[in-house]
């Protein structure tokens, strides 16, 4: 047995050795001597701070920094990118300490170029890292100042399969026959060598290198015999001509083959270069068999090169460039080229190009290039018998009339077309569908007719690109691009076919986040455009207008934008026949310009929201015909009381959010009219003090009127009951005492805002029978007295509060008779008695239709038919607001203090008696109320239990029962409330265990429930198991048996043996000692005598006592 327990324990200790030992191996971070040595490196290559992630913090994993890349199961070194930190212009050169790179033993791949590298330090260089980084595959040294003196040191990484050394300086060495060292490099297969100015003896000294596929070596002054390659070679920009180019037996291997930019001209002739089969090598025939990549851009070769180089039949790829090719290509030329897939012939001076139907190349080529020739537009019905087409680009090559019906319609495998730049023109053919695998089109500056459904692009389900800008287009009358563009983070230019159109009457581009000036462009080229919508995007800068007259605009909006400066003045003069400007929600700042004053036909002015500053010019209302001014929210000061007598006209008058300070009240009213247009007058946040002006009352059209936040005081004016078309007041937020009109009663007030303001005294009689009242917000004052019994009378009430104030008695049942009613809110009052259970019966519905939000009005009267038929049908006149009120409800729910308006407040709903005197249960019937969202009965006297009938309350976000004296236990029938998103019992007396943590209740924390002793659970921190009740008991009586004290029965036994054996050993000791048993029988008798004259005495004494009573 303990031979099996010693091989138990030496089994665990292995396997914890291989999990440490697997913990090591997966070690996340990079190793600490590595990450040290990356920081030795960082000053050398951190000249532009490219290296910021490269921190010196103990523990940073350097295989996250940039330019790193580890090895991702043992986390070591293997890539290290430190190329382009040195790259300005007359950087220093520098040399290199190789052996800081030591460290990293298993480094792959190295890229040191453009470093302005000259060398390493002496005794440094690369040879000291061949015995350590024996993985190291790739080196970049190009583009830095190297010379042959690093060859040596180079030639020890034996491991080296990819050397970049090009663009150096290796036609300065000292060492001319330094590259011989190269041939150590048994490896090596790619070796980059451009841009040195080598000569010819290079290829002597590199005769040995026999690993070699790829060499390049564009770029330099090379002009004789090559050396053996046996993939890809690359003699780019050097000096070889017809006559000197020489090929060794030992290129017959050769794949890719790169002679542009050299003196190459006329025709591969075998009797001058002998390249293809013919090329002698000292009279051996040199045959390319393997050749499959051919560049010979940027020579002067003409059309017969195709036929000298018929022999390659292995050949893939065929470049030829700008080399000057004329007239005509007969395509029997390339036959020859049976497995051809690219022909790229860019930038000649082709005329044409002859195809036969039964060519052998037409089912190998997959990519055709003719860019920048001079082509008839013939070549497309012929171009359909290359079925393999992939790509197809005829850019720049004089295409002219429109598309053909066939032919390159039939090249269903296309997945690139460019036909840009040409003079192709009309509709795309309806063939153009058959296209289905077209990827990116590109027909931009062309002169098509796209179609505005864009149909000939509706069965290209693969298009990923479409570039069709700057063509003829169509001609629009109307456009409406609103809301296109989805991410605010994205910001755009404006379509450029809207440069082509010249006949627009409508434009709507609003809240596209389009970016740059404002696009004045679209008026001039639109002499007829009436509508320019622009509101909702990012223009930036100044407004700047044509000085030409535009006389058919008559309505402009760019409001919402990130304009700056001050309004043009020029603006009045562009557009004499102005009707509505928004200028609103941009960065506007100086004064009003006056010149809009004669502006006969301006009805609507928003200015709103920007930083104007200086007076209302008067001019501005007595001389227009203005009949919406909107100037909320700027610098605007002075005296407001002549702008208002004097806006005659003027229906919607809103100068809500300025500086305008004063009194009102100093006016004659004697001498003046009151101008009977205003409809509506917003005052509101301003700095207004003084009594209230009576002559308001003399604006028997006034319908709204807004006068909150400001200073004024005293009471409100008896000559406000004369307003009687009035729907909507709000004075909250002032100074205002004394009582509320009893004779404000308007028969069609719909909302009346008082709060936060000093009133006091009862609510008597003033809005008495106000059946069309639908807000009435009394909170934030003194008023006092109980809710009078009339308060049914109030039938279309939905919006009742009456928070912190003095009213007491009962919460009326009359209110159960509006059944309008969606938020109640008599909180922070003294009311008393129950909560009445016909709450409960309320339906609290949807206000939608009672809310006051802003109106809209329908289109001008002079419009020109058509285009007015096409706005109507696309429903475009409901955009402009006739009025800027809107109702705003304050309420408490959700431990937050929140504002309600607009849609959002028709689906809000609520009930709050928190903070009174509330008594007796909670009403079962309050679970009726199955659309309420926020239910508070907090800080009240409430008692008895929670009603599990509040579990149908499916909709309530919000449920505070808190601070009450509410005991019984938590119906557990609450977690069906899946709206809930606030709930506390807190500081009532409930007891038992708290609902399961699930759904909702598994959000709630420990201080919805804090205040009751007596609850249990889990997140409390007190166990509710009935298992463990015992062994507590048991826990507690050890621990009093430990203090002295034990159980009833305990007491009762230990009692009852006790008195036996007292009475035994009485007995026992009287019955021995006859001495103690005189002693003892004579005690007994003294104390029978005395407690005989004891009870007589004291009956006597209570007989004498009673009968003197």
């Amino acid at each position: 047995m303990m031979e099996w327990k010693w091989l138990w324990f030496i089994r665990m200790a292995v396997m914890l050795l291989v999990f440490e030992g697997c913990r090591w191996c997966t070690i996340d971070a990079c190793l600490e001597h590595e990450r040290i040595a990356l920081l030795h490196l960082k000053p050398f290559f951190n000249s532009r701070d490219e290296l910021k992630s490269w921190v010196e913090v103990k523990g940073s994993d350097c295989c996250k920094w940039e330019r790193v890349e580890c090895n991702t199961t043992t986390r070591r070194l293997i890539q290290l990118s430190l190329n382009y930190t040195q790259w300005e212009f007359n950087v220093e050169y520098w040399y290199l300490n190789a052996s800081m790179f030591l460290p990293f033993e298993e480094l792959r791949s190295l890229y040191l170029s453009d470093n302005a590298i000259a060398g390493c330090i002496e005794n440094e260089g690369f040879g000291k890292l061949s015995s350590t980084l024996s993985n190291l595959e790739i080196l970049d040294l190009s583009y830095n100042y190297l010379n042959d003196s690093i060859l040596l040191s180079l030639s020890e990484l034996s491991s080296l399969r990819y050397l970049d050394l090009s663009y150096n300086r290796f036609e300065r060495s000292s060492h001319p026959r330094g590259f011989q060292w190269l041939s150590r490099l048994t490896k090596l297969e790619t070796l980059h060598l451009s841009g040195n100015s080598l000569k010819n003896s290079i290829f002597l000294q590199m005769r040995n290198l026999s690993s070699l596929k790829t060499l390049s070596l564009g770029d330099n002054q090379l002009g004789g015999k090559l050396l053996h390659i046996q993939e890809e070679l690359d003699l780019s920009g050097n000096l070889f001509r017809n006559n000197t180019i020489s090929f060794p037996q030992g290129l017959s291997s050769l794949k890719s083959l790169t002679l542009y930019n050299n003196h190459l001209q006329g025709s591969l002739d075998t009797k001058v270069m002998k390249l293809y089969k013919s090329f002698v090598d000292g009279g051996r025939k040199l045959e390319l068999t393997h050749l499959e990549e051919l560049y010979l851009d940027y020579n002067q070769f003409n059309t017969s090169v195709f036929a000298s180089l018929n022999k390659l039949s292995n050949l893939k790829s065929l470049s030829i460039w700008d080399n000057g090719l004329k007239g005509s290509i007969d395509m029997k030329d390339l036959e020859a080229f049976i497995n051809l897939r690219e022909l790229d012939m860019n930038y000649n001076e082709l005329k044409d190009l002859v195809i036969h139907q039964d060519s052998n190349v037409s089912s190998s080529l997959e990519e055709i290039y003719l860019d920048y020739s001079t082509l008839n537009t013939n070549i497309l019905q012929s171009i359909g018998v290359f079925a393999s087409l992939k790509i197809l680009s005829l850019s720049n090559c004089g295409l002219i009339g429109p598309l053909p019906n066939q032919g390159w319609c039939d090249l269903r495998n296309l997945e690139v077309l460019d036909v840009s730049r040409n003079a192709l023109e009309g509709m795309l053919p309806h063939c153009f569908s058959n296209l289905t695998s077209l990827r990116e089109l590109d027909i931009s500056r062309n002169h098509f007719q796209i179609p505005l459904s864009f149909a000939p692009f509706a069965n290209l389900s693969n298009l990923k690109a479409l570039l069709i800008n700057e063509n003829k287009m169509f001609q629009l009358e109307v456009i409406s691009l609103s809301k296109c563009i989805t991410s605010q983070q994205l910001s755009l230019k404006l379509c450029t076919f809207l440069y082509y159109q010249y006949d627009l009457r409508y434009v709507d581009l609003s809240h596209n986040n389009l970016s740059g000036t404002v696009p004045t462009w679209l008026l001039e080229n639109n002499t007829k455009l009436e509508d320019l919508i622009l509101k909702g995007n990012s223009f930036t800068g100044p407004l700047s207008l044509s000085s030409a007259l535009i006389s058919n605009v008559s309505t402009i909006d760019i409001s919402e934008n990130k304009l700056q400066g001050q309004i043009p003045t020029g603006i009045c003069s562009t557009f004499p026949h102005l009707r509505q400007l928004f200028l609103s929600k941009n960065a506007f700042e100086g004064n009003i310009p006056l010149c809009l004053s004669g502006m006969k036909d301006l009805s609507f002015l928003d200015l709103s929201d920007n930083h104007l500053y200086g007076k209302v010019p008067e001019e501005l209302i007595t001389k227009g015909l203005l009949i919406i001014l909107r100037l909320s929210n700027n610098n605007l000061s002075g005296n407001v009381v002549p702008v208002i007598l004097s806006a005659n006209g003027v229906q919607h008058l809103y100068l809500d959010g300025n500086n305008f300070s004063g009194e009102m009240t100093n006016v004659d009213v004697s001498t003046f009219e009151f101008p009977n247009s205003l409809s509506e007058i917003d005052l509101s946040n301003n700095t207004l003090h003084g009594k209230l002006p009576r002559w308001i009352g003399n604006a028997s059209f006034l319908g709204r009127l807004d006068l909150s936040n400001n200073g004024f005081e005293g009471s409100i004016p008896m000559e406000f009951c004369k307003l009687n078309r009035l729907e909507f007041l709000d004075l909250s937020q002032n100074n205002l005492s004394g009582s509320i009109p009893s004779c404000f009663n308007p028969p069609y007030i719909q909302h009346v805002h008082l709060h936060g303001n000093r009133l006091r005294g009862p609510l008597s009689l003033a809005f008495y029978n106000s059946s069309s009242i639908v807000t009435l917000d009394l909170g934030g004052n003194n008023l006092t007295g109980s809710i009078p019994k009339w308060i049914y009378t109030l039938s279309s009430l939905s919006f009742f509060l009456l928070k912190d104030n003095h009213f007491h008695g009962k919460v009326p049942i009359e209110l159960c008779k509006l059944h309008s009613l969606s938020i109640i809110d008599l909180s922070q009052n003294m009311f008393s008695g129950p909560i009445p259970s016909c709450l409960g019966n309320l339906s609290l519905p949807m206000q939608r239709k009672k809310i006051l939000e802003p109106g809209f009005y329908g289109p001008p009267i002079e419009e020109d038919e058509t285009t007015r038929s096409t706005k109507l049908n696309l429903g475009m006149y409901s955009y402009y607001p006739n009025s800027y009120f809107e109702e705003v409800i304050e309420f408490t729910t959700k431990s937050g203090f929140y504002s309600y308006k607009g849609y959002i407040l028709s689906y809000m709903n609520g009930i709050d008696l928190s903070c009174n005197n509330l008594t007796g249960h909670i009403p079962p019937e309050l679970g009726n109320l199955s659309e309420i969202h926020s239910l508070n009965l907090s800080h009240n006297k409430l008692t008895g239990v929670i009603p599990s009938s509040l579990s149908k309350l499916h909709q309530i976000e919000s449920l505070d029962l808190s601070y009450n004296n509410l005991s019984g236990e938590i119906p557990n029938q609450l977690v069906e409330l899946n709206s809930l998103e606030v709930f506390s019992v807190a500081f009532n007396n409930l007891s038992g265990s708290i609902p399961e943590p699930k759904a909702q209740f598994g959000t709630f924390i420990e201080n919805s429930y804090q205040g009751n002793p007596f609850l249990c659970g889990v997140i409390l921190h007190k166990s509710c198991s009935k298992t463990d009740s015992p062994s507590t008991i048991s826990i507690v009586s050890e621990d009093k048996g430990e203090d002295g004290l034990i159980d009833t029965y305990d007491f009762c036994v230990s009692f009852l043996v006790s008195y036996v054996v007292v009475l035994l050993t009485i007995f026992v000791v009287l019955y021995i000692n006859p001495y103690w048993r005189r002693a003892w029988f004579s005690l007994v008798g003294k104390c029978i005598t005395t407690c005989r004259y004891s009870n007589v005495g004291n009956f006597l004494t209570y007989h004498i006592f009673k009968r003197c009573v």
